[in-house]
């Protein structure tokens, strides 16, 4: 996610830093190359230039500073202005003292708006909030079919009627039945279409009239930049959208949407769409965001993402045992499973202050590496995994055949293990073992 974003900007700041004194030439010159990758990244235009104006008007004066150095100084106005830019705040989704909560996504056709109304639903779920989708969409093809999918792969109840197009029916019937249900949430997933007309808004307006939502997301393709801002407005000028969740972060490399959609709408992104998962639906925090452009890290969502993935207890039981008994091939095995909860490990070490695009590729970070390391493991007998010292040459050999991999493969594996084995015992010694798996 920004990817190309972040580098640039990174590098401009990387110059400066290599000055070490600067002077106000200095600052300018640095502000009209983050200028220029702004403009490049699809910002709005009128965005950017007042952006800068704000930056370079609270700079005035950090060149004379002597505790600080002036290029970190101004850094940290850029995060501060880049976080105003996002939105300020975390803005939650608005939930109604007497349930349900009803949130109709509105959005173009190939959006994602589908996807997402599932992906939400399963977060409110998770959340303890028990969530009812309703099929809104009579137009597309196999929309309500593709819905009832989902919510039965979510293990979400779904509301749909094939026997009327009458939207407003339908979402009435959908949101008595949830009250009826006792649920707590209901999503309206209405029609897309290619491009805003009329008649689709007046639908929409009139779905809106009746049912009178709590929430009305506008759900973007990130990857359309501007665009996805143009049609906003549309959306935002007929309906008054509450909010708005941007879809394929992920693969946006530039984030022109994402820098200029509170800024044109003054609407807060709530939540933002990271992958294809069903957990790939992050809430957005615009200081976080900040922080992973001006590649600051963003241990706070890591920490929370840790905490979601991790089972408390199991982690807990094997910190207990590798205390008492050390660290063996079987633990290694079920700490890798937490580890791979989280992610991709790109997308985990991304979260980290100072790692960039560049140094993630150079670190050859191939996701089929952990399934490979999971296949030497799991071909080892369970008295291999309890004494890896067993494991001799012709075991190797074994081992390696098992698991399709070279025998150099289950070496390195070895080799790997045991320069942990002995960190543990280090770090166990010292009182605290600090688990990579603990809470």
């Amino acid at each position: 996610m920004f990817d190309e974003l972040s580098d640039k900007i990174s590098g401009v700041f990387a110059k400066l830093r290599g000055r070490g004194v600067l002077n106000e030439s200095d600052i300018k010159e640095g502000l009209r190359e983050v200028r220029r990758v702004l403009l490049e990244a699809d910002v709005n235009f009128q965005l950017t230039r007042e952006f800068l104006e704000r930056v370079e008007q609270k700079a005035v004066g950090i060149t004379q500073l002597k505790s600080v150095q002036p290029a970190q100084q101004l850094v940290k106005i850029v995060h501060d202005e880049l976080t105003a830019m996002l939105g300020e705040r975390r803005e939650p989704l608005k939930l109604s003292s007497v349930p349900p909560t009803v949130v109709m996504m509105v959005g173009l056709q190939g959006s994602g708006k589908t996807t997402t109304a599932g992906k939400l639903a399963r977060k409110l779920k998770a959340e303890g909030r028990p969530t009812r989708l309703v099929a809104a969409d009579v137009y597309r093809p196999a929309a309500i079919d593709q819905l009832e999918t989902l919510g039965a792969a979510l293990d979400v109840p779904v509301y749909a009627d094939r026997t009327t197009k009458d939207v407003v029916k339908i979402a009435k019937a959908g949101i008595d039945e949830a009250k009826r249900a006792r649920d707590r949430v209901v999503i309206l997933d209405t029609a897309g279409r290619l491009q805003i007309d009329e008649e689709m808004m007046q639908e929409l307006v009139r779905l809106k009239e009746a049912v009178r939502p709590d929430e009305i997301l506008f759900v973007a393709d990130g990857m359309t930049g501007q665009d996805a801002v143009r049609i906003a407005e549309g959306f935002n000028n007929a309906l008054g959208v509450t909010g708005v969740i941007l879809t394929k972060m992920d693969g946006d490399a530039r984030g022109g949407a994402a820098l200029s959609i509170y800024g044109v709408l003054k609407k807060p992104i709530k939540y933002i769409g990271v992958g294809e998962k069903p957990d790939a639906l992050e809430e957005f925090h615009p200081d976080r965001l900040a922080g992973r452009i001006l590649q600051m890290g963003d241990v706070v969502s890591l920490v929370e993402k840790a905490q979601e993935a991790f089972d408390a207890t199991e982690a807990k039981k094997l910190e207990k045992k590798v205390r008492k008994e050390g660290l063996d091939l079987e633990d290694f095995l079920t700490a890798m499973k937490q580890m791979q909860k989280l992610g991709p490990m790109e997308n985990i070490l991304k979260m980290l202050p100072g790692v960039n695009s560049k140094m993630l590729k150079n670190a050859n970070m191939d996701p089929k590496r952990l399934k490979h390391v999971e296949a030497i493991v799991l071909s080892m007998t369970k008295e291999e995994r309890k004494t890896p010292n067993l494991i001799n040459g012709s075991r190797r050999a074994r081992i390696a055949k098992g698991c399709g991999r070279p025998t150099s493969e289950v070496n390195r594996l070895l080799e790997q293990f045991r320069d942990m084995q002995k960190m543990m015992k280090k770090a166990a010694s010292g009182g605290r073992m600090g688990m990579p798996f603990g809470r």
